[in-house]
């Protein structure tokens, strides 16, 4: 009995000191550089100041459309995506639950009953039952810490999926929104396109009167009714565009194509965005950034997992311990019933194991692709602002050219018809005004949406939406938000 209390001192000895005993790396943050300021240069109300956190949290409201609001909050609450990565983050939860399981004695408990019956030639038949129930108890002792670095993977894979929820949220919102801006946009080239389509049908009509007045020429009127109908045959195109554009949303809200037909039916001017945008430095993007932390969250998470391989180099020890009672019958006094204990410690250890190495060396193999894909998506995401940047600012340029553009087409259309009426033009100058001013006009409607389409680009790229949003979005009550 003694030697066994030794024992077993020995071993809460051992456990002591080990306690505090990991194996493996530890994890340090990647210290990775990024450039102090951006390369592009900052104009056209773009600004290298810290833009206000609660801005950026719910950025759609700077572009003042209540329609677009409503729009983002049904698209968190009804998005499959979102369904999606909520249910992730549950899973990694609970797996993280059960590696932690690990750390404490595990017990199991059983009841059993038997019965046998022994048929003898000589006559003499013998038969009984044996009722049995035992207490099983097990506890393997993280002595070099193999299942604390478990816990600590399962941990960092957590906020890992967590993060990626965020990052599906970004998504989303940018998604909803640029669809949204998409089918405002259609509806304000549709709108062009009538509107010079009732401009040629007049022009048309004023042919044929000065055909039959005999002022005018057949081949006036065939050009202008060619005139006409190419601009009638773009508009059967805008409106499936439009329409495709209502689906893709209404797909994004988790509803069927075509259920927000009748919200959107009633046309809406292109959003206007606000005319400044703080978009800070490149550090402050890449601490934001939900894709940038996941995967450095995924870098954490592999390199607790070789520590857990190494720990497969070193003793793995048990303790095991079981009590147990066995009886003929229930209803015999307790002094004629059996009693059984046993336990003692486990030692083992795969010292010759073939696959142990190979698994570290595996491990290690993908800690480093974790390394290299957080230096690649911290500089894809420097690069997507960077994009972002020159868009926007490009595309005001090009805006403003359009913009001058159209006003001289229309001016020049004006006095087309003016001198063509006064017999001083032919009707190819005519034609040739009315073809550019609605060239000009559709380039510009186009425009003017993707002005407000890179603008939301940018805040995705800055990494807006997700904090007003997450909370929301894993609990799915969204409407606390607003």
């Amino acid at each position: 009995m003694d030697v066994v209390w030794e024992m077993w001192l020995c071993v809460a000895l051992g456990v002591v000191t080990l306690a505090g005993c990991r194996m493996g790396p530890d994890y340090v943050r990647p210290d990775t550089p990024v450039p102090e300021v951006w390369s592009s240069d900052l104009t056209r109300g773009l600004t290298s100041e810290t833009m206000d956190p609660n801005v950026l949290a719910s950025w759609w409201t700077t572009l003042g459309d209540p329609v677009l609001s409503r729009l983002i909050e049904l698209a968190v609450e009804g998005n499959l995506d979102i369904a999606t990565a909520r249910s992730r983050v549950r899973q990694a939860r609970a797996q993280r639950q059960i590696v932690q399981g690990g750390l404490l004695p595990g017990f199991n408990a059983g009841v059993s009953a038997t019965s046998s019956r022994v048929d003898r030639r000589n006559g003499f038949d013998t038969s009984g039952q044996v009722y049995s129930a035992s207490l099983d108890a097990g506890w393997e002792l993280d002595l070099f810490g193999g299942v604390r670095r478990s816990v600590e993977a399962a941990t960092a894979n957590l906020e890992s999926v967590e993060a990626g929820l965020s990052d599906v949220l970004v998504s989303l919102l940018a998604e909803t929104a640029l669809n949204y801006v998409d089918v405002r946009t259609y509806q304000s080239r549709l709108a062009s396109a009538e509107a010079s389509l009732k401009v040629q049908e007049d022009t048309y009509q004023l042919v044929l009167w000065r055909l039959e007045a005999g002022l005018g020429d057949e081949l006036a009127a065939q050009q202008a009714r060619y005139n006409l109908e190419n601009t009638r045959s773009q508009i059967p195109g805008l409106r499936t565009g439009l329409q495709q554009a209502k689906n893709r949303l209404a797909v994004l809200l988790g509803r069927t194509p075509g259920a927000l037909n009748a919200e959107l039916e009633t046309p809406a001017p292109v959003p206007v965005p606000s005319r400044e945008i703080a978009v800070g430095v490149p550090a402050e993007v890449v601490r934001r950034r939900p894709d940038v932390r996941q995967a450095e969250r995924e870098l954490a998470a592999q390199t607790a997992r070789v520590g857990a391989a190494v720990c497969d180099l070193y003793p793995q020890l048990r303790l095991n311990g079981s009590v147990g009672i066995e009886t003929l019958s229930l209803r015999e006094p307790a002094a004629s019933r059996t009693w059984t204990a046993s336990g003692g410690p486990r030692l083992s250890w795969a010292i010759f194991d073939p696959t142990v190495r190979p698994n570290i060396e595996v491990q290690s193999a993908l800690q480093e692709q974790a390394l290299i894909q957080y230096r690649a998506v911290i500089l894809s995401s420097l690069e997507e602002v960077e994009n972002a940047m020159i868009a926007y600012v490009q595309e005001q340029q090009r805006r403003e050219n359009l913009r001058a553009a159209a006003d001289a087409a229309q001016a020049a259309a004006e006095l087309a018809q003016f001198e063509y009426q006064a017999g001083l033009r032919d009707f190819s100058d005519v034609l040739d005004a009315e073809r550019s001013l609605l060239s000009f006009q559709d380039q510009l409607r186009q425009s003017e949406g993707v002005v407000v389409a890179n603008v939301i680009r940018l805040y995705k790229a800055l990494g807006g939406g997700w904090t007003s949003m997450a909370e929301a979005a894993t609990t799915g009550e969204v409407a606390r938000q607003f």
